[in-house]
């Protein structure tokens, strides 16, 4: 008996540490330097070079009876966008150099929820009753190189976030964007597509 109460015990622990250590995304969410856990952030002047890891991550899972999937629609639940507390990195000089780097995560944030949004539209879409459970992969990989191409010019043309004045502008285009796809949220159900008749 002590045993499984141990092993329940255990299981809770996990659970809640990796709830803690994830957090999902939400409009206009701010980080701060104690967010990035991961075990080489520092702010230090003997940094001599900047760094950072977002922590940022997309997933797709689902889990459910071959029935159950024939008949599903709608994956808008299973699609997540999270920024993991433990994989997140910051290495800066000083705390301006860390806010910069901060706004460049902020940004690469919200570039992800929006490439979340539209997986789920891609695979509300493309779903028909007899997809097998694979269906998914093409646009899950097209919608992932897009948003990193798209992180990696940002990255670029920001200087790492030093631009700041361009990295505000790209973030206003990705947030009307994320407005755009409103029915892609992770919480929504999209409407019903109608057949257009002649």
């Amino acid at each position: 008996m002590s045993y499984r109460l141990a092993f329940l015990f255990l299981v809770l622990t996990n659970l809640l540490y990796s709830q803690e250590n994830r957090i999902d995304w939400a409009p206009g969410y701010t980080f701060d330097v104690e967010d990035f856990q991961g075990s080489k952030t520092a702010i230090s002047v003997d940094i001599d070079k900047v760094f950072v890891q977002s922590g940022v991550m997309l997933d797709f899972a689902f889990q459910m009876s071959n029935i159950e999937f024939m008949f599903t629609k709608n994956f808008n639940s299973k699609v997540s966008c999270t920024f993991q507390k433990d994989a997140a990195v910051i290495m800066a000089a000083d705390s301006l150099e860390a806010e910069r780097l901060i706004a460049l995560v902020e940004f690469d944030f919200d570039l992800s929820e929006l490439y979340a949004r539209k997986i789920r539209k891609e695979l509300f879409e493309n779903k028909k009753t007899f997809s097998d459970a694979t269906f998914f992969q093409p646009y899950f990989d097209k919608m992932i190189a897009e948003r990193n191409k798209t992180s990696s010019r940002v990255y670029l043309e920001t200087d790492f976030g030093n631009k700041s004045e361009i990295l505000d502008k790209e973030h206003e285009v990705v947030k009307r964007e994320i407005l755009a796809f409103s029915d892609f949220c992770k919480e929504c159900k999209p409407p019903k597509i109608r057949n257009k008749t002649n």
